[in-house]
C-alpha cells in the first residue's frame, strides 16, 4: 500500500480482535506506529528481518518503513500512531521494546478512548513516548541475510527449525565452508549461527504456545532435546517461562 493510500491518521489508532493467521500486506505510513498485542502474538517483518512480539513487547515502526504484520492466536491488537513530528524522540529503525506495567496501561487506555478528549490523549501519548525512550530494547529480532550463501542456510533452517543439522552440513548445500558461514553470520547478522538458530526456534515456539501446543510438544518440535533446556532458553530470551507465558494468555482471554 502506498503512503498516499493511507487513511487519515486518526483512523489508524485503536483496538480490535483479530483471528489467528490474520495478515497485513507490506505497506508504509506517513507517521510512526506502535503495534501492541495485549493478548496473542504479533510478527512484524521489514527488509531488516522479523520482530516477534508477545504481550510483554511492543513493536515500533518509524515513518515510511515498509512493513507487514501477521497475527497468531486470537489477538487483542492495539495500534498507536506517533505523529511524525514526535518521532525524533524514538529510535530511527524498526524495533521491539519491553512493555513495563505503566506502558501497558497507557497503551490500553489510549486505545480504549475515543477522540472527544484530544488533550487527554496527547498526555497519554507523551507517557508512552517517555516510557519507550527509557525502556530497554529486549528485541526478539531475527535479522535477514543478504549474502546468497547465508540466505540458503537460513531458508533451510526456516523450513525445519527443529533440525539438528550442523553448520558444516548446511554449508554443503550453500557451497560454503562452516568457517565462511560462521564469519558471515557475525558480519551480516551480528550474532553467531547458534544464536540465530535459537532465536528462530523461539519465534516458532511462541507461535506453537500461542496456538495451544503443550510445552513438551513445543520443545520437541522446535529442536530441544528436553523440556528443561527449552524452558531455560525461552526464559532467557522472552523473559518468562513457557508456562507463565501460556498462563498469561489464558488470563487475557
Amino acid at each position: 500500500m502506498a503512503v498516499d493510500d493511507q487513511p487519515p491518521m486518526e483512523t489508524l489508532q485503536g483496538g480490535a480482535w483479530l483471528d489467528h493467521g490474520f495478515h497485513m500486506d507490506a505497506h508504509t505510513h506517513v507517521h510512526g506506529q506502535l503495534v501492541y498485542a495485549a493478548s496473542g502474538l504479533l510478527a512484524t517483518t521489514t527488509d531488516r528481518g522479523t520482530w516477534v512480539a508477545p504481550a510483554n513487547r511492543v513493536t515500533w515502526t518509524p515513518p515510511r518503513f515498509e512493513h507487514s504484520h501477521r497475527f497468531y492466536g486470537s489477538t487483542d491488537v492495539r495500534l498507536v500512531v506517533i505523529p511524525a513530528d514526535l518521532c525524533a524522540a524514538l529510535v530511527t529503525h524498526p524495533s521491539v521494546f519491553a512493555v513495563s506495567p505503566l506502558l501497558r496501561e497507557a497503551l490500553l487506555a489510549l486505545t480504549n478512548r475515543d477522540d472527544r478528549h484530544p488533550e487527554r490523549n496527547e498526555r497519554l501519548r507523551a507517557v508512552v513516548i517517555d516510557e519507550l525512550v527509557e525502556a530497554p530494547d529486549r528485541s526478539l529480532h531475527l535479522p535477514e541475510p543478504r549474502d546468497d550463501r547465508l540466505r540458503t542456510v537460513t531458508d533451510l533452517l526456516r523450513a525445519d527449525p527443529g533440525q539438528s543439522t550442523t553448520l558444516t552440513q548446511l554449508g554443503r548445500s550453500a557451497g560454503a565452508s562452516a568457517r565462511t558461514l560462521s564469519r558471515l553470520f557475525r558480519e551480516e547478522l551480528g550474532m553467531s549461527f547458534q544464536r540465530w538458530r535459537t532465536l528462530l526456534r523461539i519465534h516458532y515456539a511462541l507461535i506453537h504456545l500461542t496456538t495451544g501446543r503443550s510445552v513438551t510438544d513445543t520443545a520437541i518440535e522446535c529442536g530441544w532435546s528436553n523440556p528443561t533446556s527449552f524452558i531455560d532458553a525461552f526464559n532467557s530470551v522472552v523473559g518468562q517461562t513457557p508456562g507463565r507465558y501460556q498462563a498469561a494468555l489464558d488470563a487475557a482471554r
